[in-house]
């Protein structure tokens, strides 16, 4: 499967973010899996590419010509530049199986909440998992759930959606879509 990776670029975040991703990008390229992902050498895209890499696995980078050179991973077999940031959206959308929401920002936030949305409104029936290391969106959990009891939105979310701890559990998911 091609598997879309959202998450942080930065690399001042706490390393066991960084060390569980790496073993998720390790587990991705064991069971055969193609990475697709924002581009990044840093932080959660980093990591997971340097997991898929150490595995022999195969990594689509796609990342806006405006990045800064020396923050994208050149080591990619496939790198897609784009213009703006809609059209890496859609290329890493289009060009992937499955969507893994790992720890991020405001950008993982946006992609989330896009392929979320359109899987909720049947624009595509592909798997979203989120990877919450430690409990890192639990927060945000509670709130849809606040959002689900008044009414904003259906429980029917939460068949579009599956959240785990463990990059095996994650995958199994993805790969049982």
């Amino acid at each position: 499967m091609n598997l879309c990776l959202f998450g942080a670029a930065s690399d001042t975040v706490p390393k066991v973010y960084i060390k569980q991703t790496e073993a998720l990008g390790e587990a991705m390229a064991q069971r055969g899996h193609t990475l697709v992902f924002g581009g990044g050498a840093t932080g959660m895209m980093g990591a997971a590419a340097r997991g898929m890499r150490r595995h022999g696995g195969r990594i689509v980078g796609v990342a806006p010509r405006f990045f800064d050179q020396p923050g994208v991973l050149t080591d990619c077999d496939e790198l897609i530049f784009t213009e703006t940031m809609d059209e890496r959206k859609g290329i890493m959308e289009d060009r992937s199986d499955g969507f893994i929401i790992a720890p991020g920002g405001i950008g993982t936030l946006d992609e989330f909440f896009e392929v979320l949305t359109l899987r909720s409104l049947a624009r595509h029936n592909k798997p979203v998992a989120i990877f919450s290391i430690g409990g890192y969106y639990d927060e945000l959990l509670v709130f849809l759930r606040k959002m689900e009891a008044q009414s904003f939105i259906t429980r029917d979310l939460w068949t579009c959606l599956g959240v785990f701890s463990a990059p095996e559990a994650l995958l199994d998911y993805v790969e049982g879509k």
